[in-house]
């Protein structure tokens, strides 16, 4: 399983929890259990990213909300973009993943899983953030 599966995987975990607005370990272990994966180390990986980002989800949300534009608010935006913007921000400030893999593979989900703007409007923020933190 390559890294890009496995941030997919992580992508769709996280989007399942900001629904669901639940952030519990029941709730992520109930993920796992229709899904088959080649080691109990991606599972224990997933985990750890998608805890970490819970850890963190006021400082993410804080960065996506001070990056983007004056009349957008957090509100506003759906929820698989939320989740894109929290994966990528936190791969690029916390795990030091390059940004421009980040930003293309996030990039790419949000063309998969996302609106029809939601691909600019991504890039668009994560570039901003990318600018703000100097990454």
């Amino acid at each position: 399983m390559n890294k890009s599966t496995i941030r997919e995987l992580t992508f769709k975990l996280l989007y399942s929890l900001e629904i669901q607005k639940s952030f519990e370990n029941e709730d992520i272990d109930l993920y796992f259990e229709d899904i088959e994966l080649e080691s109990e180390q991606i599972k224990t990986q997933i985990k750890e990213d998608v805890n970490e980002i819970v850890k963190n989800n006021d400082e993410l949300e804080k960065q996506i909300s001070n990056n983007l534009k004056s009349d957008w608010k957090l509100e506003r935006i759906s929820k698989v973009n939320i989740a894109l913007l929290k994966l990528a921000i936190y791969e690029m400030i916390y795990k030091k993943v390059p940004y421009k893999v980040v930003i293309n593979e996030v990039v790419e989900l949000a063309k998969r899983y996302g609106e029809d703007t939601s691909s600019s409007f991504i890039n668009g923020v994560l570039a901003t953030v990318v600018k703000e933190n100097n990454l």
